[in-house]
């Protein structure tokens, strides 16, 4: 089963307790069920620095009360590798997305862009799979790791993906820049301003995740969806009409 199992999720060096709100939601929507969050990172280094920001930004996940599933890419084939997509890292990938009520995207720049790693994991998740939308609807947060000084491409290409997987990307995002500074000899992030950006970034996807939920199939419900599919509009329950109409 391709998951990673997070280290330690319950520690958190970097973070000062003095200033957290443990649940950041409170009042935006329901909060029980936890809001479900699935992670993925773009590099198969054994000291990656993509997955190490990931897993802190799971860590912080936890602690704002949301249940977390980190994917391990290292067994992802290729798209259009294996016929049909027949590969059991390609199911669970796929079943991890549609578990997913938001997701967190961290990639490592290379050569300006994302890398191959982490497009390969989008390019796994159809907009549509046998009358199902594994990433439509869903909030999605976005990160980068650099080598050099801190730059937006990745996080600027993920962003342009999010919108054609038709999710909800939230404004705020971390860029970390000469990420081999910011981890200690463990792998645990030191504290920095780098660190607390990758908080709010947390913080606001847990608010966003919360927010939409008790409005996530009408954000989503489209005109062509409902001709393709042959679903006309019951005019004695659609009050859409009365809300705009002329007063």
């Amino acid at each position: 089963m391709p998951l990673r199992t997070l280290a330690d999720p319950d520690v958190l060096p970097a973070l000062d307790p003095t200033f957290v709100r443990a649940r950041p939601a409170l009042g935006l929507g329901p909060l029980d069920p936890a809001p479900r969050i699935l992670l993925l990172y773009g590099s198969l280094r054994e000291r990656s620095f993509s997955r190490l920001a990931v897993e802190e930004a799971a860590r912080l996940l936890r602690l704002f009360g949301a249940e977390t599933r980190i994917f391990d890419p290292s067994t992802l084939p290729l798209p259009d590798q294996i016929k049909g997509d027949d590969h059991p890292a390609v199911h669970e990938l796929r079943e991890l997305s549609m578990w997913s009520e938001g997701q967190v995207w961290c990639s490592p720049e290379r050569h300006g862009a994302i890398t191959g790693i982490m497009k390969a994991q989008i390019d796994h998740l159809p907009l549509e799979m046998r009358g199902m939308r594994p990433t439509q609807g869903r909030t999605l947060a976005v990160m980068q790791v650099s080598g050099g000084s801190q730059s937006f491409n990745a996080v600027n290409t993920l962003r342009l993906l999010g919108r054609w997987m038709r999710m909800f990307t939230i404004p705020n995002q971390s860029s970390v820049a000469m990420a081999y500074n910011e981890f200690d000899e463990a792998g645990r992030m030191k504290a920095s301003a780098y660190y607390d950006r990758i908080v709010d970034v947390m913080e606001e996807l847990v608010r966003f995740t919360v927010l939409m939920r008790p409005h996530a199939g009408q954000l989503v419900d489209r005109y062509s969806e409902r001709k393709q599919a042959g679903v006309p509009v019951d005019g004695a329950t659609d009050l859409s009409s009365i809300a705009i109409a002329p007063q």
